[in-house]
């Protein structure tokens, strides 16, 4: 028996009715009779994702929201607040951008399967998939290839799907089957495909000066093959592409530079050349992920996921410096992103347990932030001091509103919000 009971079907609304629907308030009757069909959906869709995890043996957590540091990604803003106490300053808190801190501790503290459907906050978005307030649905499976989630993240589209009683989504004149299994596209093959971009002829992967001397070919990253090394959960799902290299990756303590360190050098000329050919404006100030990004948002994002969904996967490892090598190319990382009808649904890899690596890429995102944005945020020490009692594990991130959008037929994340933000 579904807890909620049968949802009403989702009306379909053209973005210029929802558009004028806006106007008034979401608590006018006459709107909320609009949007509760979408509302039920979602409760619908939560209940049976809710099932399938606790039916996989996951336990439900509930990570608080208010943190020491919201997140350490340069291109997420934050919401902060001051917390009153009995000393004579108050204490500055932030509504997280994400629950990865806190789940990662649950994870130290000995819990192996974890998932939760928790609230987020980001600032500066807005738009028909973005909302300050959202509901990230985020989980994490220790001692698990990053496979794993990636097979999770495409099963529970087909769920929202079949809850709905969808066959076929669409979003924006894109149409995707989501019945089937994703296909799986690497980023190379996609650059490839889509942009006529080599992007591996722009990547190399060991000590020898591959490439010349030339001030725009000194963006690198250095990684070590560790299966420790996991991915940054800043960049991603609502946030807006870096366009920066991070910075090289110290060794853990103890290694020194032992063999296994390699340097992952990226080819700026390389690329910009190939992205000049496209039609693409490039600046003498952009770096190799400017270019990089630029083509992902407008070459080949909007034709993923379109027919069936997608998971690109094994990113450049300057764009997941902390993710795991791929075992055939360390040149890439472990990371992947699912897609349908051109959305960004989920982002995934493996996790990082190495303090020290973990510290140095946390450090280089404020100091961007603060060099971009004049501001910056705490560490949260506790987060790092936990690490080290981390399993090695795989997590993912899903952006459940737009989950329930392209399930339900919604337009606007608006719809698919029982309480819109102010």
């Amino acid at each position: 028996m579904r807890p909620f009971g049968p949802a009403p079907e989702p009306r379909t609304v053209s973005e210029a009715q929802e558009n004028m629907s806006r106007i008034s308030p979401w608590w006018k009757q006459d709107r909320h009779a609009d949007r509760r069909p979408f509302l039920l959906a979602r409760n619908r869709i939560k209940a049976a994702i809710r099932a399938w995890f606790e039916a996989e043996g996951f336990t439900e957590v509930e990570p608080a929201c208010l943190q020491v540091s919201p997140g350490n990604e340069a291109h997420l803003h934050a919401l902060a607040t001051e917390i009153a106490g009995p000393g004579p300053a108050p204490t500055r808190r932030y509504l997280h951008t994400s629950p990865e801190f806190a789940m990662k501790k649950l994870l130290a503290a000995g819990e192996e399967k974890i998932f939760a459907f928790t609230p987020c906050f980001r600032n500066r978005e807005h738009g028909p998939l973005h909302a300050t307030e959202f509901t990230m649905l985020e989980w994490y499976r220790a001692r698990a290839p990053y496979e794993a989630v990636m097979d999770d993240a495409a099963h529970l589209l087909r769920l929202a799907c079949a809850a709905m009683g969808q066959r076929v989504v669409s979003w924006r004149g894109a149409v995707a089957v989501p019945t089937g299994a994703a296909d799986r596209l690497t980023v190379a093959e996609a650059f490839q495909r889509h942009a006529g971009i080599d992007l591996l002829r722009t990547i190399a992967t060991d000590d020898a000066a591959k490439f010349s001397a030339s001030p725009h070919n000194t963006d690198a990253a250095l990684n070590s093959p560790s299966p420790s090394r996991g991915g940054d959960r800043g960049g991603g799902l609502d946030a807006c592409a870096s366009g920066t290299t991070p910075p090289p990756t110290p060794p853990r303590q103890g290694e020194g530079s032992k063999p296994s360190q390699f340097v992952v050098q990226v080819d700026r000329e390389a690329l910009a050349e190939q992205v000049r050919a496209r039609g693409f404006t490039v600046r003498d100030g952009d770096s190799w992920s400017d270019l990089f990004a630029r083509v992902l948002a407008a070459e080949i994002e909007p034709k993923l996921g379109v027919g069936q969904p997608q998971i690109l996967f094994e990113y450049p490892a300057v764009e997941a410096a902390l993710a795991r090598p791929s075992p055939h190319d360390p040149g890439v990382a472990e990371r992947f992103e699912l897609y349908c009808c051109g959305v960004e649904l989920a982002n995934g890899f493996g996790e990082l347990t190495d303090p020290v690596a973990q510290r140095a890429n946390l450090e280089a995102q404020m100091t961007l932030k603060e060099k971009i944005y004049g501001e910056r945020y705490p560490i949260d020490e506790d987060f790092l001091a936990a690490l080290a009692d981390m399993p090695p594990a795989s997590g993912c991130a899903l952006g459940f509103d737009r989950l329930v959008m392209l399930a339900a037929g919604a337009t606007h994340i608006d719809q698919v919000l029982w309480t819109p933000p102010a």
